[in-house]
């Protein structure tokens, strides 16, 4: 590395990343502990300006909450031989940053609702604190093994700084993900996080900012004038993002708006809202580049449930990304025969017993096992919502019909089978059923939407 082998009582590991306002090292503290250790850029160093900054950003780091944040351990002042340096430490858990996950495949299912709810609790938190994010964007997400963690708040200044320069401010957020009152130049609110919430929200679940790729002021130009691209964006998510992408900020949500309406309830609590992401978030697996000589290779990290940690700083990794499968019957009226998946962070079988009619009523049965190594939780992750522990987003879809079936609702309960809030280990098995009203007399095979499990077509319907 081109930088100290020690800052402080830091011992530098690897260089993860480089910002605005300076560079991001892998380190480790006395104890041996592994953090992420921030300093600023030498040639920034001597600057008045960049060095109140950097002291506002450690005050405004410290009054943050750490849920589905990075919470600060330390920060200082070193003297090498180029000069004073500034530097920033908080904790660090290895992850791939948003942005190069979603460079691989686009957020689907519990995954990207779980992005929404934890990238929302991350601002509700700032905002708590009195700060404002300003640079929200893709690789400003780290996908920890527990949930999305909001990271760098390089450019963050308090929201309670009276008379705060805007000139190097303006031009520290990113064009694609900043709000159109941060590009004129004006002051900026939580409400810009917002903006930037949504712009991020459809790019982790579309691929594509929504306004564009191209130069800078022909992106400042669409996000200041032009109406967001959400085509292919999750219609339960797509009516809270257009909101959230409004061009008057007093007409977007808060955060902890934004919190409420996607778990469907009010208040919900920070804290609350951050073990209903870690419960629903199926890991993602870091994977070194095919082209890597094996000398160079990281060790790669799997999935595991610990503890909420936070991170400072994604490397520029890969996903690995699990897909559904879809498997038709041997031929009509013969179920799909049982299926190994790699899902939710396991190894799954899965396999549908029975599709039994009376009438247009139907009840379904099937059956989940883990045959693989790792815990793999099923609880939220078949529901309206990540609070939601029943089977209710399991659909079926008769030939011709263009509306899916879901499981039946009776006096506010669903008819459909409760998965209790706990591991599923190796070994493990769960039989799960569901009632559905409204089927077709004439429809003797179905399609079967299990969600995060996939698709399986085909499944004979059985009268009783």
């Amino acid at each position: 590395m081109n930088v100290q082998q020690r800052v402080g009582p830091y011992t530098l590991i690897d260089k993860l990343g480089e910002g605005g306002m300076g560079v991001v090292h892998l380190a480790e503290d006395p104890a041996g502990r592994r953090v992420a250790l921030k300093t600023m850029r030498p040639d920034l160093a001597g600057r008045e300006e960049f060095r109140r900054r950097f002291g506002k950003e450690t005050e405004a780091a410290r009054r943050v909450a750490r849920f589905c944040t990075a919470p600060v351990l330390d920060a200082g002042y070193h003297h090498g031989p180029d000069g004073e340096i500034a530097y920033l430490v908080t904790e660090f858990v290895e992850g791939p940053d948003l942005s190069s996950v979603v460079a691989r495949a686009p957020l689907t299912g519990s995954n990207l609702e779980a992005l929404a709810v934890g990238v929302a609790t991350a601002l509700a938190a700032i905002h708590q604190a009195g700060v404002v994010h300003r640079d929200l964007k893709p690789s400003n997400v780290l996908l920890s093994p527990v949930g999305p963690r909001v990271i760098d708040f390089g450019v963050a200044q308090l929201a309670d700084t009276p008379g705060a320069v805007a000139t190097i401010a303006t031009m520290m957020g990113t064009p694609a993900y900043m709000s159109p009152e941060q590009a004129r130049g004006e002051q900026v609110s939580p409400a810009g996080d917002i903006f930037s919430w949504g712009a991020l929200v459809t790019f982790a679940g579309t691929g594509r900012a929504p306004f564009g790729t191209g130069g800078v002021a022909e992106v400042v130009y669409r996000v200041i004038n032009h109406a967001p691209v959400l085509d292919g964006l999750d219609e339960r998510l797509r009516p809270l993002v257009e909101r959230a992408l409004d061009k008057d900020p007093a007409r977007r949500p808060t955060a902890q708006q934004l919190v409420d309406q996607l778990l469907g309830r009010t208040g919900v609590p920070v804290a609350a809202a951050t073990k209903a992401v870690s419960e629903t978030w199926t890991p993602v697996v870091r994977l070194a580049p095919p082209s890597a000589p094996p000398a160079a290779r990281r060790k790669p990290w799997l999935p595991v449930v610990v503890g909420v940690l936070a991170a400072a700083v994604g490397a520029g990794v890969t996903l690995a990304a699990v897909r559904p499968w879809e498997r038709s019957g041997a031929g009509p009226g013969t179920p799909a025969a049982a299926r190994t998946v790699d899902a939710l962070g396991s190894r799954l079988t899965v396999q549908i017993d029975s599709l039994v009619r009376q009438g247009t009523k139907v009840r379904l049965q099937w059956t989940v096992k883990n045959v693989g190594t790792e815990n793999a939780p099923l609880f939220g992750k078949f529901g309206g919502d990540v609070f939601d522990g029943t089977v209710s987003r399991v659909s079926i879809v008769p030939p011709g019909v263009g509306n899916p079936l879901y499981p039946v609702v009776k006096d506010g309960v669903c008819q459909c089978f409760r998965i209790a809030n706990a591991p599923f280990a190796e070994g493990e098995q769960l039989q799960l059923w569901a009632v559905f009203e409204g089927l077709p007399e004439t429809a003797e095979q179905v399609d079967i939407d299990l969600g995060p499990l996939g698709t399986v077509q085909d499944v004979a319907v059985t009268e009783a």
